[in-house]
């Protein structure tokens, strides 16, 4: 399998070889370390120096911690309990202080005895627990702890740094434990395969990773760290970004067919039909787009456009200079309550140009079908038969699309709705289907940084429509705290009345449906008195079904409420959204299945139920709903959150911009980058360690330039086998993750 002896690769012998069985184990299960590489590339999270010890005052509730501090006293106790009637029960309390803050320790029972010869008072250690709180006090119950003295000569050896390593940890592995480990495998960083270029190395004065390596785990100053961090971003970016640049350059020598459309045919005739003129932006980006469809290889191209921007029309108008070049499009949504939504519209768009072979339909017209996986077997059967024959020219689908039985008569165009649901893996699946892979055009409403394009959608060329169409109305925000006032929550639904007889509707969204299939775990009542946040957090997401109910019979009494999420049936679903539709329901209380693409005009006013439960970018997507048509459309966050919280200040920052591409750098800022990209983008991602994508967007930058001129040069990188190893890791542990996500 491997040409490469297992004893010429230090690097790649199994841990469970060098560290003992037992270590080995907890590092593969808890920290996914399974080779002397993995460990070596276990980096720090933070470093303390001797001198300086950990603030205590800002210690988090509730999380493993490891601080380095010096033992103020210690007393011992003893005292009667059930076990130990006879007042033979012993604690020990240990307070610790860094100067500043005080911490207590305690140990109980037989445990109390080592501590209690280790810990006299001036003695420094680092010590490692989970922090609670105990009368009033922050505590650690039962801490590991590793004595910091300098009179041995193992101690001296290993703290001989003045910079001590801090790990990230688990319960089951301190910090230090995986520093010694990493101290015991560190003579192996010598044998580190190089994956950067020489030249590229010395050009940018980076250091060998040999060296780096050794810095990051052992640094004698604060420079090392400097010098090793930006040696290891490099890395990450470099090697990402040549897998991204293979992956065009591969791409761009497929063969396509040019598809030109017609000059007087399907596309030009309903553009002739529009009620409005393009806006700019969409000019700008169709033309993009449309010169990419009339080149000879494929086009792969990302099209980012703000909530209600006018993506669908553009997608919609490449699909029709396809159909009239003689090809097919394909447009696929992540979900069937989208696929329905996106094809009732686009055959509304078109009108009876949609009608292709049916009676009264226009003569460039064709045939647009829907392909599900819940449809019934004779409307299926069609579907099928339209596209072989190449009768239907549209077809608008979930996955369903890319099975084996979904046969194309000729396939030239596919459109992706929300790309990040839909990973690059079933973008394969999908190019099968055509005589020569199709043109790919991929939309998103997720406003996405620069930089994350360039990490995660790097093998694709960005567009962005930025502009909203006129008549676009303006949507006020406004957070209400159901807690501190709850007489704003009780105008919150006057004001969704006033929408109502003002001849609009209004949607609310809760973060969970309520049939006890998602319920969580009814919170344990806690003996001490709840601070008003954790109360919040405590307390169940609110639900569809109970908010509905408590609505129609409460506040929203007399009007007619309906509910829709995602375990309902299709058809149930399907019905629910056209009566809504139709504006025979005046309030629909829904989970997030509305978040992207539905699209109801007279629909206001939105009210998000716990919106503190929703990420910043999907509260974005969700706020997008309303004001869709010429009335003004209203938000309302609802959150029992403290005003002083985090999560009160991210609706905050919701409700004073509208502007997407602000709010994505603060939802980036606040989660990790993988959360906001969504899981399906295959693991590229998580493999980030040292690299952050918002800070570091001149490297990655760079890197993609350095990358897409070496890929150009030498497609198969056979003049560095160090990248080519780091590339196999990289693509393997991508391949892994699309596996176990399959």
């Amino acid at each position: 399998m491997d040409p490469v002896p297992a004893l010429k690769e230090p690097l790649q012998r199994p841990l469970k070889s060098v560290l003992g069985p037992a270590t080995a184990k907890v590092m593969a299960e808890h920290l996914g370390l399974h080779t002397v590489g993995d460990l070596l590339h276990h980096y720090p999270r933070r470093y303390e120096e001797r001198g300086q010890l950990t603030h205590l005052a800002d210690l988090p509730m509730d999380e493993h911690v490891t601080v380095v501090a010096q033992v103020a006293d210690a007393r011992l106790h003893s005292f009667a309990s059930a076990k130990t009637p006879r007042g033979k029960g012993q604690r020990l309390e240990v307070t610790i202080t860094d100067g500043s803050g005080r911490l207590q320790l305690v140990f109980f029972g037989s445990g109390v005895h080592k501590p209690h010869k280790d810990l006299l008072p001036g003695t420094r250690a680092m010590f490692s627990g989970k922090v609670s709180v105990f009368n009033r006090r922050l505590q650690l119950a039962h801490p590991a702890y590793e004595l910091l003295r300098a009179d041995t000569e193992e101690s001296v050896e290993s703290w001989a740094g003045a910079l001590i390593p801090l790990y990230p940890a688990t319960a089951r592995l301190e910090s230090w434990k995986i520093g010694k480990a990493i101290q015991t495998v560190l003579p192996d960083a010598r044998d580190a395969v190089d994956p950067l270029p020489e030249s590229l190395r010395e050009g940018r004065g980076l250091v060998s990773l040999p060296e780096a390596l050794l810095k990051i785990h052992r640094p004698q100053t604060k420079a090392d760290i400097a010098d090793a961090r930006a040696r290891l971003k490099w890395d990450e970016a470099f090697v990402l970004q040549v897998a991204l640049a293979r992956r065009r350059h591969a791409d761009a020598l497929l063969p396509a067919v040019p598809r030109r459309p017609a000059p007087d045919g399907l596309l030009s005739a309903f553009d002739a039909r529009l009620p409005f003129t393009l806006t700019e932006g969409q000019q700008k980006v169709s033309k993009e787009i449309f010169d990419d469809l009339a080149t000879d290889h494929p086009m792969h191209r990302l099209l980012q456009g703000e909530v209600g921007s006018g993506k669908t029309l553009v997608a919609l108008r490449a699909m029709l200079a396809v159909v009239d070049a003689g090809g097919q499009a394909a447009l696929l949504a992540p979900t069937e309550v989208l696929a329905q939504q996106h094809h009732r519209s686009v055959v509304e768009m078109m009108g009876d140009l949609a009608e292709g072979g049916m009676l009264g339909g226009s003569e460039q017209a064709t045939k647009v079908v829907l392909l599900t996986g819940s449809m019934g077997v004779p409307a299926r059967r069609q579907a099928l038969l339209d596209l072989v024959t190449g009768e239907a020219g549209i077809v608008i689908g979930t996955h369903a699309l890319i099975e084996d039985k979904v046969q194309f008569h000729d396939l030239g165009l596919v459109v992706v709705d929300e790309q990040h649901r839909f990973g690059v893996e079933q973008r394969d699946a999908l190019r099968g289907k055509g005589k020569q892979p199709p043109h790919l055009l991929v939309m998103t409403a997720t406003p996405i940084p620069r930089t994350v394009a360039m990490t995660v959608f790097g093998d694709l060329e960005t567009s962005v429509l930025d502009q909203l169409p006129a008549g676009r109305s303006p949507i006020a925000t406004h957070v209400v705290p159901a807690a501190d006032k709850p007489h704003f929550l009780a105008r919150a639904w006057e004001r969704v009345r006033e929408e109502v007889a003002n001849g609009h509707q209004a949607y609310v969204v809760c973060p969970r449906i309520g049939d006890d299939g998602d319920e969580p775990d009814a919170p344990k009542k806690a003996g001490r008195q709840e601070s008003a946040q954790d109360e919040a957090e405590k307390r169940p997401p609110l639900a569809v079904l109970e908010v509905a109910e408590q609505l129609a019979k409460g506040p929203l009494s007399g009007l007619s409420v309906e509910v829709l999420h995602g375990r309902m049936h299709p058809d149930d679903k399907d019905a629910v959204m056209r009566r809504f539709t139709a504006g025979d329901t005046d309030v629909l209380v829904a989970t997030t299945v509305i978040e992207v693409g539905v699209n109801v005009p007279n629909a206001t006013a939105m009210v998000i139920m716990d919106a503190d439960r929703f990420g910043v970018s999907q509260l974005h997507q969700l706020r997008g709903r309303v004001g869709r048509g010429s009335a003004p459309g209203l938000c309302l966050l609802v959150s029992e959150m403290p005003e002083a919280s985090a999560a009160r200040q991210r609706l905050t920052a919701v409700a004073t911009t509208l502007d997407g591409f602000e709010l994505s750098r603060i939802d980036l800022e606040q989660r990790r980058e993988g959360d906001v990209l969504g899981q399906a983008q295959s693991g590229a991602r998580t493999s980030l360690r040292v690299l952050a994508v918002i800070e570091d967007e001149e490297v990655i930058a760079e890197a993609r330039q350095e990358a897409v001129a070496l890929v150009a040069a030498d497609p198969e990188l056979s003049g560095c086998p160090g990248l080519r190893t780091a590339l196999d890791a990289l693509l393997d542990e991508e391949r892994e993750q699309y596996l176990e996500k399959g």
